[in-house]
């Protein structure tokens, strides 16, 4: 038998081989875990878009209806992937709007729960108020995004 490691034996592929293909496969999963950019990545069910009598639909001048106030939890939110935003109640009636990517690696956000916008990347937790860091290693707030809240519409402006 060969003595490199580069040799296939009979019983299958050299031990090089294998770990190569595991790690370049490792790899794969870890960068579909942080996101390519488009907004597409695992769902929790939080960020499932309203259909039929619920569905987002154009409002004139003031923007696109993204949700009624109604499916908006007090104390948490619902992300809308498609529009790159998260909305939140903090108290009843008090609605906020924030960018759905973290300001670490720009993952997208993918729960909120306890009070907190959830990115699954790395850990990082932000206020359902404020969009501010509630646990790193995300370095800055969430960027606000304009809402406006029309009877019981909420509008991306």
């Amino acid at each position: 038998m060969p003595t490199s490691g580069h040799a296939t034996s009979p019983s299958g592929p050299c031990r090089r081989t294998v770990v190569a293909t595991l790690g370049a496969a490792g790899l794969a999963a870890a960068l579909t875990a942080c996101g390519d950019g488009s907004g597409d990545s695992g769902d929790s069910g939080d960020s499932t878009e309203p259909t039929g009598a619920n569905a987002p639909q154009k409002g004139g001048a003031g923007g696109t209806v993204l949700a009624r106030t109604s499916d908006i939890p007090v104390g948490g939110g619902k992300i809308f992937k498609a529009e790159g935003v998260v909305v939140t109640q903090p108290a009843k009636g008090e609605f906020k709007a924030f960018s759905n990517r973290c300001t670490h690696k720009g993952c997208p956000v993918t729960s909120v729960e306890g009070g907190t916008i959830n990115c699954p990347c790395h850990g990082s937790k932000f206020d359902i108020s404020d969009g501010s860091v509630k646990h790193p290693p995300a370095p800055s707030p969430l960027p606000p995004a304009d809402i406006s809240v029309d009877g019981d519409s909420i509008k991306l402006a």
